[in-house]
């Protein structure tokens, strides 16, 4: 062998260098309820995760099925045709949702691991591995996201290695306000929950939120989101005319028809209808906030009689 001849150890990292993955709750929820549905001799529940990777590089994760599977300790079978069944019935709801990757309940990464992800490889290119401890030892959770990393000797691959990625488990105002609309019903008509969701709800609670915003930073954000986009065909249409962008004809009329469906108004005319438009929906919200008002002293009032 040459003196500049070398083989080299290496490990192939994935396309995406900052790759990183965020999970709803409904995601986790949904995991944990198959675990608890699950036939009797299976030891862990295994999946589809669905969502979409949004442009920072962030596997957004929505949305998830279970697949029936049967596993030993030499081989993992999976249905694929039920897999297949469920992936085109999800689609046919939210197209927008694809496979980024797969979860499976228990504590860390398995054997059989291996296996199941080079079935998803062969899905989605670069899929995400969630892991759900549904044990909750000691009142945590260990929620975790991984990828696969390809250990290779020179030109022949020798194996795969899971890689943890940073994981976001936070949830939006919405969705916790949502979660505790659901428990405290439950409650209030004393349904009976599996102490597995208890717990993961006084886990998931205490994640940082994301406030909602209010109707006026809403109304400014899709603001500066339709400045944006004008700001976009305007571009478009000075391209065109300075002929550094070819012309599109079903471009031109759709531009066409949109700026003919605007109604012609006067400055001062459009002043008047946005400044109505803007009270009718300030007096909406005093309405609502007087509704809400009422009925939650009408709560506390009825709460404190059935005490009495």
């Amino acid at each position: 062998m040459a003196a500049g001849d070398h083989t080299v150890l290496q490990l192939s990292t994935p396309s995406t260098a900052n790759l990183s993955a965020k999970v709803h709750p409904l995601v986790i929820f949904n995991i944990c309820d198959c675990y608890v549905r699950r036939p009797d001799q299976a030891e862990r529940v295994i999946g589809t995760l669905l969502g979409s990777v949004l442009p920072d590089g962030t596997v957004d994760i929505r949305n998830s099925y279970a697949v029936p599977h049967t596993e030993s300790a030499e081989q993992v079978a999976l249905d694929i045709e039920y897999h297949h069944n469920m992936l085109v019935s999800h689609q046919k709801v939210n197209p927008k949702e694809v496979i980024v990757g797969w979860y499976s309940t228990g504590l860390g990464v398995t054997g059989g691991s291996a296996l199941i992800h080079d079935f998803y490889s062969r899905e989605v290119p670069n899929p995400v591995h969630l892991t759900v401890d549904t044990g909750f030892r000691n009142g945590e959770g260990t929620i975790k996201a991984y990828v696969s990393v390809n250990l290779a000797l020179g030109d022949r691959q020798l194996a795969a290695q899971f890689q943890e990625i940073p994981l976001d488990l936070r949830m939006v105002e919405a969705e916790r306000l949502g979660c505790m609309y659901h428990f405290n019903n439950l409650r209030r008509y004393h349904i009976v929950m599996p102490i597995l969701f208890l717990t993961l709800f006084d886990i998931l609670k205490t994640t940082a939120v994301d406030k909602l915003p209010n109707d006026l930073e809403g109304m400014e954000v899709t603001m500066q989101r339709l400045l944006a986009l004008i700001d976009d065909v305007y571009k478009y249409v000075d391209d065109v005319v300075e002929g550094r962008v070819a012309a599109d004809n079903s471009i031109g009329r759709f531009i066409s028809d949109t700026v003919a469906s605007l109604p012609k108004l006067s400055p001062s005319v459009f002043d008047k209808l946005v400044n109505d438009s803007l009270q009718d929906q300030l007096l909406l919200l005093y309405l609502s906030s007087i509704t809400r008002t009422q009925l939650g002293l009408a709560e506390k009032l009825n709460t404190a009689a059935q005490i009495l």
